[in-house]
């Protein structure tokens, strides 16, 4: 999970192969809890698995570019709310513990 560069609350879901892919049945679960989802691969993905109606990352152990964006699906305003602070804080407690790791 990831903040888009407006607040946007995105959902990356990496997929190693097409049997990887093939045996995921809970990505759809995923579209009630962000604003846009992505498909996030390497250049030897099938890419013509994936659902046109859904984002399309490009990845390399160095670097990352988006091919397709994905649809915006706002979240209504009470849900937003909840999952950015959950994320706030589920994200200031791994700062924490890479600060100190003995907390």
């Amino acid at each position: 999970m990831g903040l888009g560069p407006k607040g946007e609350l995105w959902v990356i879901e990496c997929k190693s192969s097409r049997a990887d892919y093939q045996s995921d049945s809970k990505w759809q679960g995923y579209l009630e809890w962000c604003d846009r989802f992505f498909w996030a691969v390497d250049t030897d993905f099938p890419t013509d698995l994936l659902p046109e109606e859904t984002g399309l990352i490009i990845a390399d152990a160095y670097d990352a570019e988006i091919i397709r964006m994905s649809p915006e699906s706002k979240l209504a305003p009470a849900r937003r709310k909840k999952m950015i602070q959950k994320f706030a804080v589920d994200a200031a407690r791994r700062l924490q513990t890479l600060r100190d790791p003995r907390i």
